[in-house]
């Protein structure tokens, strides 16, 4: 868990609402908040007043939660909501195409659409696609090629290993469908939401194509993923593009939302208590970055390490086999960044295991 540089401040304290309740945080915008059955144990969700185009006053709702009953019986408990006015959900934005936001997203627009008016699927091409994808391939969410690339990056406990080419696709069980059809979100498109408007901002590296809403005339940001209060985002490299430069582009994504977002924005995170100090949050997320790489630098200075060695130097805590499908994915992320730079060189040992070594000045 990370410390931050400056206190961020948390306006509504330790405010909560409970499973099927609402919390007003600011004019039109609710927050729900929903299970989740991992170590992270919630996800945070949004509803925004909204009007169709024939006028009929609605929701637009902004992440779905994960495909589980207990989740669906809590959006039924939200939908009788006084605070809702027996208003329908106009349509669903999506972040990105992980499971705990586009699980029930199908579900949703199913559930709100009618003859005369489809509930929409609002999301990037690029994560819609992925996630078709994810339904009907393994790759890159379990298989021989998933477990190949855990165990070309040094991971050698075959109950892991196992368990990645055979466990069914865990995806699928937390995605039952993804809708046929959508509409595009992409970076630099402005939504007409009810009375505001929305403009995208993409990240890259923590999904392919996020999107966060920026409303300048409330100062929110919906950061999804890209900005938490109290932990960092999971920056992965899998075997689908296994020589991504993900943790610069996430990086990256972090400067152009600074750019774009002013410091006073009231941030509504994925995860933790909505908060402001956006830019500062910024900065210390960077600086845990760096700390990390240098890390790396160090270790591989020292001997060449794979991705595997330097999980203990990286994450500082024992893990278990849930956590190092996204902690290796991580590592590697932090090597292909020093690599790419020209600052380690890979090397391939006779055991198939790549490890990395500092490359010294001449």
């Amino acid at each position: 868990m990370l410390q931050p540089l400056a206190p961020l401040r948390y306006p509504l304290e330790d405010r909560l609402p409970a499973t099927g309740e609402v919390l007003t945080v600011a004019p039109g915008v609710l927050w729900l908040r929903m299970m989740l059955p991992f170590a992270l144990d919630h996800i945070n969700l949004w509803l925004i007043e909204d009007v169709s185009d024939t006028g009929q006053p609605g929701w637009a709702v902004v992440d779905a939660g994960i495909a589980l009953p207990a989740v669906q019986q809590a959006w039924e408990q939200v939908f009788a909501h006084p605070a809702l006015r027996g208003w329908p959900i106009l349509r669903v934005i999506v972040t990105h195409m992980h499971p705990d936001h586009l699980g029930l997203a199908d579900w949703l627009c199913r559930r709100w659409s009618t003859p005369t008016q489809a509930c929409r699927l609002w999301i990037s091409a690029t994560d819609w696609l992925t996630a078709r994808l994810a339904r009907l391939e393994r790759t890159g969410y379990g298989g021989e090629r998933t477990a190949a690339f855990f165990a070309q990056h040094g991971i050698q406990d075959e109950a892991l290993l196992h368990a990645l080419r055979t466990d069914p696709n865990g995806y699928t069980r937390m995605v039952p469908a993804v809708p046929e059809s959508f509409r595009r979100l992409a970076d630099g498109l402005t939504l007409r939401i009810g009375a505001h408007d929305w403009q995208c901002i993409v990240g890259r590296g923590h999904a392919p194509e996020h999107i966060s809403l920026h409303c300048a005339a409330l100062d929110v940001l919906i950061s999804g993923d890209m900005v938490l209060p109290r932990i960092s985002s999971n920056v992965s490299v899998t075997d689908l593009e296994p020589e991504a430069d993900a943790l610069r582009g996430y990086l990256d994504s972090l400067d152009t939302l600074r750019t774009r977002v002013p410091d006073s924005a009231w941030v509504l995170p994925s995860h933790g208590l909505p908060f402001t100090g956006l830019h500062g949050r910024i900065a210390e997320l960077h600086a845990h970055h760096a700390e990390r790489l240098d890390d790396v630098r160090q270790a591989c200075a020292q001997r060449p390490h794979s991705a595997a060695e330097l999980l203990d130097v990286l994450f500082k805590r024992p893990l278990d086999a849930y956590q190092l499908r996204f902690a290796l994915p991580e590592a590697v992320a932090h090597v292909n960044w020093l690599w790419l730079a020209g600052e380690l060189r890979p090397l391939r040992g006779e055991d198939g295991v790549q490890r990395f070594t500092l490359v010294t000045s001449p």
